[in-house]
């Protein structure tokens, strides 16, 4: 009763030490509609080394394409002119707001645009998955450890 009553207490140790290292993972994939006429905007929250990789196809009756902006987080805005089908992936060096614009002025059409984007988050140089894998193998091992060294007879 007492080692199954050790072996909870760790295990409980080990869930809460778990969830406090836990951060999710951004991954979206979201719809806009950009009325004629009219600019969308999307911001995204980023830290130090965050890897972002943006992806999004454009949808129109006439047209599929919108005008696409990107302002990083150190304050440079780049514009990459119309696209229809787009594909870009940087890695974050200050921490900010990057803001993706969708414009659709010199339309008068609306455009759908199937935005999918994702940011991972890095530990240490490490992505933050493997980050809390080698954390949780660390607290595991030193879990058997000391389960087995409070089991032995002195």
């Amino acid at each position: 009763m007492l080692t199954s009553r050790k072996l909870l207490i760790s295990f409980l140790f080990i869930a809460m030490a778990f969830s406090i290292f836990v951060q999710l993972a951004e991954a979206t994939s979201m719809t806009i509609t950009v009325h004629g006429g009219e600019e969308e905007t999307k911001s995204l929250s980023l830290a130090v080394e965050d890897r972002v990789l943006i992806r999004f196809v454009v949808v129109g009756q006439s047209e599929s394409s919108v005008h696409f902006f990107i302002t990083y987080p150190n304050g440079t805005e780049k514009d990459f002119g119309k696209k229809g089908d787009f594909h870009e992936s940087f890695i974050c060096d200050i921490e900010g707001e990057c803001i993706l614009r969708f414009s659709n002025i010199e339309s008068t059409e609306d455009k759908l645009v199937t935005l999918n984007y994702e940011v991972e988050h890095y530990i240490f140089g490490i992505p933050q998955m493997l980050f809390l894998a080698i954390i949780i193998a660390v607290v595991c091992v030193a879990a058997v450890a000391v389960f087995i060294l409070m089991g032995k007879p002195r």
